[in-house]
């Protein structure tokens, strides 16, 4: 009897951390007086121009953090707030073959974010992230191959950025 009562009470214990907001089990770590986010577009300054990147890593970014948070989503006036350009979209090649053509290139897209914490200003970020996705250097990166590419970077981009604002490890 002893037994169930010390299980229980460390279950609950363990459910009041997680819903404090003190911890998480992802390694998230948010006040509990944090409430809001907002996520600014991410303007496209990259010298090669991709139509729409912005607006697709402006949506990703958005997702995880609702995917991973307790926090709502905001247009104005968030607790937290994400911003900052598409600095670098290159495609470049990796590796040659015999022939001197590419027989792999690489699509890297780099991003500078910055980073606000209305509630602890002492978090504020501004770094530039960056990823990369190979692909066979016969292929032309058009079509599912481009989707494929970006949401790969942008996957590990975003979980990137939330890491470095949100995950204090």
């Amino acid at each position: 009897m002893k037994k169930h009562i010390i299980h229980l009470l460390l279950l609950t214990f363990s459910f009041t951390l997680v819903n404090c907001g003190i911890y998480s089990f992802s390694g998230i770590s948010i006040s509990p007086d944090v409430k809001t986010f907002q996520v600014n577009r991410f303007e496209n300054t990259s010298l090669l121009f991709e139509p729409g990147l912005d607006l697709q890593f402006q949506n990703a970014l958005q997702d995880l953090i609702q995917n991973q948070t307790n926090l709502s989503l905001v247009t104005t006036n968030g607790d937290l707030t994400y911003e900052g350009e598409i600095t670098n979209y290159r495609i470049s090649p990796t590796t040659a073959t015999s022939q001197n053509t590419a027989a792999q290139n690489r699509l890297t897209i780099t991003v500078k974010v910055r980073f606000f914490n209305k509630k602890k200003e002492d978090d504020d970020l501004d770094q530039s992230f960056s990823f990369f996705y190979d692909y066979d250097g016969a292929a032309q990166l058009v079509g599912a191959q481009k989707a494929t590419a970006h949401e790969e970077i942008f996957d590990r981009l975003t979980q990137d950025i939330l890491n470095a604002t949100l995950a204090k490890w």
